[in-house]
């Protein structure tokens, strides 16, 4: 490493905010951009490690030393060669991915991890702005045909796999733009869909053929596209949302939380045709689950001009400090607080809702719940226990539902006769990506349930590589950690 004493010498650092009062006003991104000097002491905080854990901690194996070096070093076209070599869309994990190489970072284990999000993004960034990400067409066409179902992170990240490997690939998409849930699922103020746009024009360029508008199983019989193509690769995303099965549930205003982004992803777009409209606006809003999709529903109500925004977590507040029964280098399950939260919501923990109540008209006009705790024996899964006497009412017009997804939507499944896993998602093998009907493949939340994009991308990647081999009986297309340079 270039800079032996870096983690030393420079205190972490990420890009900073602009202030809530300025930013909950819109939907465009917020973040501060760093000065190139802060961003090279950043690189310089990597450490010579002996084992890089960041490695092992990131489903993609991205080379991270490396291209932390580059970027000390100011060779920022080395860093994004890098990269991308490993990473095919930088700037959508850059800013989406919680970043478990950090939480595997070994600087980590007594001081604040190396920013390697942040660097990442930056490294993105530079590349589009300095012109080096271009498209980059396969010399020679091999005349198979590959359908990719489903146009999120896992559908991109294999669809351009397998064009590099020279195969004609069409990406269906049941909606009207491509994306999936970086279009429709993940609010602007997070990914400004322009980022989105860039990299498309780069994928069609390459020779990728989009079809949106249409849903396979619907528009057209899975059994017909299978006739169509050489193979098939499911990327449907897991998309059947958790419900809350309880008194009231019916009630209008209880609204899922992907209905609710969806349709305000569409209003930021321009579009005007959303049907029945759903906003917070002058309304007390209760988020139903502290994930992820939670706090994106926060962010967006308090932009809407909601009256109050209120966060239930069912589970117990996590500590800020890494917990002792999760060591380094694992995941911890510690309290994570989002910009979202910071704009102005209230968390409650170890709440669970017992019933919804409403008018007679049928609108929702607030709720019931109880405190919780977790009761832990050895030998047995955790259950829980109401905690007595703590039944309380809330005022709420608008309740989310945060809950997650059961699985994946099986349509396309049941018309080819492919076998489901107990979690309803599509059962295909981890070594080989393979479902039980020759020639038809799956990958991402739809094989492996409901995940982050940063395993969306690894598995489209890994699932590319096993389609090829079942097309030419052999892959030169990396698996996971192997470069694949020059790649921008």
């Amino acid at each position: 490493m270039g800079k032996i004493t870096g983690f030393l010498e420079f205190d972490r650092k990420v890009e900073e905010y602009a202030p809530v009062e300025d930013r909950v006003k819109h939907y465009k991104e917020f973040t501060l951009p760093m000065k190139e000097k802060e961003l090279k002491e950043q690189g310089a905080r990597c450490m010579d490690c002996g084992i890089p854990f960041c490695h092992s901690g990131c489903p993609l194996g991205n080379l991270i030393p490396d291209f932390n070096d580059a970027v000390y070093r100011g060779k920022w076209e080395m860093a994004a060669q890098i990269l991308h070599s490993t990473n095919n869309f930088p700037e959508f994990t850059g800013r989406l991915c919680p970043a478990p190489c950090e939480e595997a970072c070994v600087l980590g284990i007594n001081e604040n991890p190396v920013s390697i999000e942040n660097i990442e993004k930056n490294i993105a960034e530079t590349a589009f702005s300095q012109g080096w990400v271009k498209a980059q067409s396969p010399v020679k066409r091999t005349e198979k045909t590959v359908a990719v179902i489903g146009s999120g992170p896992a559908g991109l990240a294999t669809a351009q796999q397998l064009n590099r490997a020279g195969h004609l690939v069409t990406v269906f998409e049941r909606d009207q733009k491509i994306g999936g849930l970086l279009r429709y699922g993940i609010p602007d103020f997070k990914l400004d869909k322009s980022v989105i746009d860039r990299r498309l024009r780069i994928l069609e360029e390459e020779g990728i053929q989009f079809k949106t508008g249409v849903e396979v199983g619907t528009d057209i019989s899975a059994e017909d596209l299978k006739k169509e193509y050489d193979a098939i690769v499911l990327c449907g995303g897991a998309t059947v949302r958790r419900n809350l099965p309880i008194e009231g549930s019916d009630l209008k205003g209880v609204v899922q939380a992907m209905d609710f982004l969806k349709q305000n992803n569409k209003r930021v777009d321009g579009i005007t045709d959303l049907g029945e409209e759903i906003k917070a606006t002058d309304k007390d809003v209760i988020v139903i689950g502290g994930g992820d999709t939670g706090s994106d529903c926060i962010g967006t109500s308090i932009r809407h001009g909601a009256t109050s925004v209120t966060n239930f977590e069912i589970m117990p507040k996590g500590t800020v400090d890494r917990p002792d029964d999760q060591p380094w280098p694992f995941w911890p399950m510690r309290l994570r607080t989002s910009t979202s939260h910071k704009e102005g919501a209230e968390r409650f923990f170890s709440i669970s809702t017992k019933k919804f109540t409403g008018d007679k008209n049928g609108n929702l006009t607030g709720l019931v719940t109880t405190e919780v705790e977790w009761i832990i024996e050895t030998g047995k899964r955790p259950r829980l226990q109401e905690v007595p006497g703590t039944e309380k009412e809330w005022k709420c017009e608008l309740a989310l539902l945060a809950l997650g997804f059961t699985g994946s939507e099986m349509t396309v499944a049941e018309q080819l006769g492919i076998e489901a896993d107990p979690r309803t998602n599509i059962q295909a093998s981890e070594s080989d990506y393979k479902t039980n009907v020759p020639g038809v493949f799956a990958a991402g939340d739809q094989r492996r349930g409901q995940s982050l994009i940063v395993w969306a991308i690894s598995e489209g990647r890994q699932a590319a590589h096993h389609v090829d081999a079942y097309l030419m009986g052999s892959s030169n297309l990396p698996l996971k950690g192997e470069g694949d340079l020059p790649r921008i």
